[in-house]
């Protein structure tokens, strides 16, 4: 089983060799020039490599060894978890009898398993464990990387009522519109329906909020409290009127009389209507009192 690929390989076995001579090379030159200002040039150089040198090299281990370490920070988790687990179950054997120890056992694994809520938790935390995994996996195969074969950061995952949901920051080479027409081939690798990608952040197009989704929930059935409220005693005839209103019935409805107030005794005018009978806009009346024209004739 290859654990580490050969590309993986190759660029880490070439970034270690840049790493030990850029730290070697600015480590000792900043040395010997500290150095001489206290001894002999020619002795500050000597100073410099035998600092410079040490510290390369500790450079050259930490990148050489550093797909081992992304590895064992991919399974951080299962390693944390399987480590306190065996450390429990070593402690519970040493101070306990056997059948304490299987009643210990039965229980803790039997009462998770048996209460639903618990078994729901357990087994969405379960998935976000897994789906870190299969995107890492999408990533590797079909996937295109940057040429260094860097796969980008799983960074968490968290369930939801659907499926789960995975925060994912991209190295250079990928980008949204990259993910976006593999998406079916993301939920087939994550045993899903459905998947779903999008910004995580207005800023940043690097970072990415996969939604990964099992099931659906709008079509489950629910409860409504509105079936307590009716009254089984009352026939189901009954309930019902016998003709359903369709519409308002203006003629049963009493028109209100609307009094105008008076000015100086004097009925006030009424207001013009806002359209005439063929749909047009009246005139505008004039305000003012129109003068009897028979004193001037």
């Amino acid at each position: 089983m290859t654990v580490i690929e050969a590309r993986v390989h190759r660029s880490s076995a070439r970034n270690a060799r840049l790493a030990f001579i850029l730290t070697a090379v600015i480590v000792g030159l900043l040395s010997a020039v500290v150095a001489a200002s206290y001894i002999h040039p020619i002795l500050a150089v000597f100073v410099g490599a035998l600092i410079g040198v040490p510290l390369g090299g500790l450079a050259w281990l930490l990148v050489r060894i550093w797909p081992v370490l992304r590895l064992l920070w991919w399974w951080t988790p299962e390693i944390g978890i399987t480590t306190l687990l065996g450390v429990c179950w070593v402690q519970l054997v040493n101070h306990t009898s056997t059948l304490v120890t299987l009643i210990v056992v039965a229980l803790v694994v039997g009462v998770p398993a048996a209460v639903p809520v618990s078994r729901r938790f357990l087994v969405a935390w379960t998935w976000c464990l897994v789906v870190r995994h299969r995107l890492r996996v999408c990533f590797a195969q079909f996937i295109i990387a940057n040429q260094s074969g860097s796969l980008p950061l799983i960074l968490w995952a968290k369930p939801t009522p659907v499926g789960e949901r995975v925060w994912v920051y991209l190295r250079p080479g990928l980008s949204l519109a990259d993910l976006e027409g593999r998406l079916d081939r993301i939920a087939v690798a994550c045993h899903a329906s459905t998947a779903l990608v999008e910004r995580a952040s207005d800023r940043n197009a690097a970072y990415l909020r996969f939604d990964i989704k099992r099931r659906e929930v709008l079509t489950a059935q629910v409860g409504s409290p509105l079936v307590d409220v009716i009254d089984d005693t009352i026939p189901a005839t009954e309930r019902i009127p016998a003709t359903v209103p369709t519409a308002l019935d203006l003629p049963d409805i009493d028109a209100p009389t609307v009094t105008l107030p008076t000015q100086q005794g004097r009925p006030a005018a009424k207001k013009p209507p806002a359209t005439t009978a063929n749909g047009s806009k009246p005139a505008a009346a004039s305000s003012a009192v129109e003068d009897d024209v028979s004193d001037w004739i």
